[in-house]
């Protein structure tokens, strides 16, 4: 998988070489270009595993960054009007991941996030702690985790 990441890099590289235009969108067109050629050539091969991953760690960028947008809004909203509708609290939420790079990944997605914070880890690796600004539902709260960053973290990550 690596072999095939540097090759595009590389081939991103000759691309905009080759071209003579040096802006970010012609890099990302030759990555994206690269990526199919690589796909195409390498299409029997029983190593695919490059070609499913990358368009998941894109999947989970723009997701992160919807995740970030409504968060930024509903802190926003809150710091902007007078009154509060905050419901602060701390979450229990059960892992399912066990790899200490995905509990940590987790966790700080979960920090990076306006309005929550991981705290804590337990002993077991079976719980994050989590702190919200909002918690009107628990469980609500809970499976929007497992179901957001968790699942698809576990995706990139096996």
């Amino acid at each position: 998988m690596k072999t095939r990441f540097v090759s595009n890099l590389l081939l991103t590289f000759v691309w905009v070489a080759l071209t003579g235009d040096f802006s970010v969108q012609n890099y990302i067109f030759g990555f994206v270009l690269n990526f199919f050629i690589l796909w195409i050539i390498t299409r029997g091969d029983s190593e695919s595993r490059y070609f499913t991953i990358i368009p998941k760690i894109i999947a989970f960028v723009f997701f992160f960054l919807w995740e970030l947008f409504k968060a930024n809004l509903q802190v926003a909203y809150e710091v902007v009007t007078p009154n509060f509708t905050m419901k602060p609290g701390i979450i229990k939420v059960p892992l399912t991941i066990q790899s200490d790079l995905g509990i940590t990944f987790l966790a700080n997605m979960i920090s990076l996030t306006p309005g929550t914070l991981s705290l804590d880890v337990s002993n077991d690796k079976k719980v994050l702690y989590v702190h919200s600004m909002y918690v009107t539902d628990r469980e609500k709260f809970i499976d929007g985790i497992k179901n957001g960053f968790e699942k698809r973290i576990m995706e990139i990550l096996t």
